[in-house]
């Protein structure tokens, strides 16, 4: 009885073993074919993300999303992301240009100001008239500092600044920079009053060719956006006080008068410059305008706001700018550069290796002294003239260094030069 049972335990065990071999068999071929349809799909991803970035790169977004099936009229490149205009032409409404530029203006619009200004006047009776100039500011922080140009506000007796509701301020000069036409003006407004300071952008990213618009009040004609593209870059523009500027953006975006101050802005409605000439010979746009980078305007404004001007660094020398009897009586090998005439005695010039001269000759109404050395380059920038020397030092601060090359009787010599701060009245003899 009990081998009975033994025989027909065996087969049952038989039939389990099997059972259980032939299940992790199973197991084993479905987990082979899940991982090789794994790796053909990971394959066919890889070949279809290869199409698509080849018809990325050929035919752009658009023809991407026409390749699957999508109709797509318009495309707009919006802050958010990247938008699509889906459906016949009849549900159009704005081009993705459109759209773009209405998104600048109601980002930056509110940000600008229309300012005008009280000056003093005289006319052929020699009679005192009050004559009125307009521009434009752009709000910088929510206590009310507005930064414009300084030829904006020159000489005002007084300035009125209207927002974007139509409501006027008294506006009072906070400071100015002359050399960058810089000015940062401060109105007080009601606590109920809420001000939109403007976005700060940067121009250091800029290309040529790079759309760009301008919102000022020109004629004025309050907050009129203008657009166009960026023409050239780091250009050097003498302004209308004689002094150049450098660095500046130029663009072709319609700037009239009365539009001086106000923000050019990219296409995120970022200021990244601020509009401040036009190159004309009617005195009206002509497709060249320039602007003042928004990195320098970043740099002088707490200046501005805490000193009512920017505190730059100076050279501790008298210098002379040269001219043909000077460079004739000394015999120099240069007829451009600033003649070091003297150096202030243990001064930080004359520390750093900056030689003045020995032999003193009546010039003018002034004693000069030859011999000395003759600058003629700072910080990579030509010093031909006083003009080139302020648009070298504009950048910098006392206590910097800089390298300088000048010239030493027939050579050529590298000099770092350590700065003071600039005075209130320059050591320099005008020729």
């Amino acid at each position: 009885m009990e081998r009975a049972k033994r025989r027909l335990r065996q087969p049952i065990w038989k039939i389990i073993k099997t059972v259980l071999l032939g299940v992790v068999v199973i197991l084993i071929a479905v987990a082979i074919i899940g991982w090789t349809r794994a790796l053909q799909r990971k394959d066919r991803l890889e070949q279809q993300k290869e199409v698509l970035e080849e018809v990325l790169k050929g035919e752009g977004e658009q023809g991407l999303l026409e390749r699957a099936g999508v109709t797509v009229n318009e495309i707009f490149y919006g802050e958010p992301g990247l938008s699509v205009f889906i459906g016949g032409i009849d549900a159009y409404t704005y081009s993705a240009e459109e759209m773009r530029n209405i998104a600048i203006y109601e980002i930056a619009n509110r940000s600008v100001v229309h300012i005008t200004t009280i000056t003093v006047d005289l006319n052929s009776f020699l009679e005192v008239l009050p004559a009125k100039g307009t521009g434009s500011g752009i709000i910088i922080n929510e206590d009310g500092y507005i930064l414009t140009n300084a030829h904006v506000v020159e000489s005002a007796k007084g300035i009125e600044v209207k927002l974007h509701d139509g409501t006027s301020y008294q506006g009072t000069l906070v400071g100015q920079d002359i050399e960058n036409d810089l000015a940062v003006l401060k109105i007080k407004v009601p606590s109920d009053v809420q001000l939109k300071p403007i976005i700060f952008g940067e121009s250091k990213s800029l290309k040529v060719g790079q759309k760009v618009a301008a919102i000022g009040n020109p004629f004025g004609y309050d907050r009129t956006m203008t657009t166009g593209t960026i023409s050239g870059l780091g250009r050097p523009v003498r302004v209308d006080s004689n002094i150049v500027i450098n660095g500046m953006i130029q663009t072709d975006a319609s700037i009239n008068p009365g539009n001086s101050g106000g923000p050019l802005l990219n296409s995120k409605g970022e200021m990244v410059g601020i509009c401040t000439t036009i190159h004309s010979t009617s005195g009206q746009g002509q497709g060249v305008s320039f602007a003042i980078p928004v990195e320098t305007a970043i740099a002088v404004i707490p200046d501005l706001i805490r000193h009512g001007k920017v505190i730059r660094g100076w050279l501790d020398a008298t210098l002379v700018q040269l001219e043909p009897s000077i460079v004739k009586h000394a015999e120099l090998n240069t007829e451009q550069g600033l003649l070091v005439s003297q150096v202030r005695s243990g001064g930080k010039a004359e520390k750093s290796g900056l030689r003045g001269g020995t032999q003193q000759v009546q010039y003018g109404t002034s004693i000069i002294y030859l011999g000395g050395d003759v600058i003629v380059e700072i910080n990579g920038i030509a010093v031909g003239e006083y003009n080139d020397l302020y648009s070298a030092l504009t950048n910098t601060q006392p206590g910097d260094k800089v390298e300088m090359v000048v010239i030493r009787g027939n050579q050529r010599s590298k000099l770092k030069v350590e700065l003071i701060t600039r005075p209130e009245r320059f050591e320099w003899t005008l020729p």
